[in-house]
C-alpha cells in the first residue's frame, strides 16, 4: 500500500512501452506519450495513463468538465483543479506526478483568439479532450526502468497490474489496419497554387510575412488506429510521438517538435522552420542538411517565428529572461532534416505551465506572422477546420512541469475515416512547386506506409 508521502516506486517490468500500452489501447481515455525510442535529445520518457479522475473537453467554445457545461475557460479550470494536488516532484528525477494529459486541437485558439468561421467543420470531436490523471507508469530511459508515480492517497497499481496481467488486449501482432481506398486531398495541386497565388499578394500588401498553408487528405480505413500507430511509429522514430483512444476517435501522433516545455519554471520551445528531404546516398544525405543550413530563405522563415515565440514567452516571463540559446540547429529524422531553433525563459512570478500555454497557443510555427492576421488567413483559404493538426498533445503536472508537442504528422481516426495534414510556411521568395512538394516530402513515411 501506498501512504499518503509514498508516491514514486520503480517496477520490474521488461517490456517496452508499445507492449505495455497494448494492454491499455482499447480504453476509453488511454493515452500514451511516446518517445519512441528515438535517439533525440528529447526523447527520454514514456508515459501512460488511463482511467482519468475528471476530463474537460472544449466544445464549441465552452467548456465541459465531467460533461457539465461550466461558465469558467478551460485554462481557469486547469489551473483551479492543478492547486488542488499535491506539487511535491516525483522521486528518481521523473517529470510527472499527476496532472493534465490530453490533446489540444488547433481550434481551441478560437476561445482565445477571434477568428472568423469560414472552414467546414466535418471532424466531431472537441477542440480540446484531456483528463485529470493522478497516477501514471512512467518509463526512464536513462534508468532503463518504469516506474509508478502517483498523487499522495491514490493507489491504483493494482489496477494496472490487472491490465497487464491480462492477454486479451495485448494481441497486438493479431490486430490489423488497412485503407479501403486511396488517399484524397481537399485540394488539388491547381487550387494549391491558385491558394499560395492569393498568400502570394496578401504578403505583398503587408498583411502578413509568413502564412502556413495545409492541405488534409483522407481515406476510409478498417481494423484497429492503434495497429497503424505502431506502424507509423516505427517508421518515423519521432521524439512526440502519442497515441490517445478518446472515445469519438483515435489519435496517432508522430510529431518531432516540441512545442513548450517547463521545468523547474524554466520554459523552452523549439520551433521547426525549414524542411528537406532524406537522401538515401550518406554523402548526397550530408550535403542536404548543409545547404537546409545555409538556405537563406530558411533561415529567414525559422527568425520570423523565433521573434514571434519570444513575443509568446514574454508574456508570462521574468523581465529579460528570453533568450535563443540555439539558432538554426539541424535535426534529422528518417523522412526529412529540419530547421530548429530554441528559445528558452523563465516563468514570472504567480504565474504556471497553464498560462504559459494560453500565451503561446497555437503554435506560432504552424500559424505564420503575425499570429491572429495568419491565423484569419488560414480559415479564409482552408476548405477545412484543423481539428487536432497543429494543435498540441503533452502533459501539465501538478508540479508545475508540462511537455508539449506541436501536433504535425498527426492523424485523427474517426467514423472509419482516417485524416491527416502536411504544410508549410509561405514568405514572399517562396516557390509554389517546391511549397507543394515540401508537403508531400513531410508525410513520404505517413501516407505510402498505411496503403501497404
Amino acid at each position: 500500500m501506498l501512504n499518503n508521502k509514498k508516491s514514486c516506486i520503480k517496477l520490474g517490468i521488461t517490456q517496452n512501452c508499445i507492449d505495455v500500452f497494448a494492454h491499455f489501447s482499447h480504453l476509453p481515455y488511454a493515452i500514451l506519450l511516446d518517445s519512441a525510442n528515438s535517439n533525440h535529445i528529447n526523447s527520454r520518457f514514456d508515459i501512460v495513463a488511463i482511467e482519468p479522475q475528471s476530463t474537460l473537453e472544449v466544445k464549441n467554445n465552452k467548456s465541459f468538465l465531467n460533461n457539465i457545461e461550466s461558465s469558467d475557460n478551460c485554462f481557469e479550470i486547469m489551473n483551479n483543479e492543478l492547486s488542488h494536488l499535491a506539487k511535491t516532484k516525483a522521486d528518481y528525477d521523473l517529470p510527472f506526478n499527476g496532472g493534465w494529459l490530453g490533446y489540444f486541437g488547433y481550434d481551441l485558439g478560437r476561445t482565445i483568439e477571434n477568428i472568423p468561421t469560414h472552414a467546414i467543420e466535418d471532424i466531431n470531436l472537441p477542440q480540446m479532450a484531456i483528463g485529470l490523471y493522478l497516477d501514471a507508469l512512467i518509463y526512464d530511459k536513462q534508468q532503463q526502468s518504469w516506474f509508478y508515480v502517483s498523487q499522495p492517497n491514490t493507489d491504483r497499481l493494482a489496477l494496472y497490474e490487472q491490465y497487464l496481467n491480462t492477454h486479451a488486449n495485448s494481441q497486438v501482432n493479431t490486430q490489423s489496419f488497412a485503407l479501403n481506398s486511396d488517399w484524397q486531398s481537399n485540394m488539388s495541386e491547381t487550387e494549391y497554387a491558385a491558394k499560395f497565388a492569393q498568400i502570394e499578394e496578401y504578403l505583398k500588401s503587408g498583411d502578413c510575412y509568413q502564412i502556413n498553408l495545409a492541405q488534409r487528405f483522407n481515406a476510409q480505413f478498417e481494423g484497429s488506429p492503434w495497429a497503424a500507430y505502431i506502424k507509423l511509429r516505427e517508421a518515423n522514430k519521432a521524439p512526440f510521438s502519442s497515441f490517445i483512444n478518446h472515445p469519438q476517435g483515435a489519435i496517432l501522433s508522430i510529431s518531432p517538435e516540441r512545442f513548450i516545455s517547463v521545468n523547474n519554471n524554466v520554459v523552452e520551445t523549439k520551433p521547426i522552420k525549414g524542411t528537406l528531404p532524406r537522401k538515401a546516398d550518406a554523402l548526397e544525405d550530408q550535403r542536404q542538411a548543409q545547404i537546409l543550413a545555409a538556405s537563406a530563405k530558411d533561415r529567414a522563415e525559422n527568425v520570423m517565428i523565433v521573434d514571434l515565440l519570444r513575443n509568446d514567452l514574454g508574456k508570462v516571463a521574468k523581465p529579460g529572461s528570453v533568450h535563443v540559446p540555439s539558432l538554426f540547429a539541424i535535426e534529422s529524422f528518417p523522412a526529412v532534416h529540419h530547421l530548429v531553433s530554441t528559445v528558452t525563459s523563465e516563468l514570472d512570478e504567480g504565474k504556471t505551465a497553464v498560462d504559459q500555454l494560453k500565451a503561446a497557443f497555437p503554435g506560432g510555427s504552424i500559424t505564420g506572422a503575425p499570429k491572429i492576421r495568419a491565423m484569419q488567413i488560414i480559415e479564409e483559404l482552408e476548405p477545412h477546420r484543423r481539428s487536432i493538426y497543429c494543435g498540441s498533445i503533452g502533459y501539465l503536472s501538478a508540479c508545475g512541469n508540462m511537455d508539449t508537442s506541436i501536433t504535425i504528422r498527426t492523424l485523427v481516426c474517426h467514423k472509419a475515416q482516417i485524416y491527416c495534414w502536411a504544410g508549410g510556411g509561405i514568405v514572399a521568395d517562396s516557390k509554389v512547386e517546391l511549397e507543394y512538394q515540401e508537403t508531400y516530402d513531410k508525410v513520404n513515411k505517413i501516407l505510402p506506409l498505411l496503403k501497404q
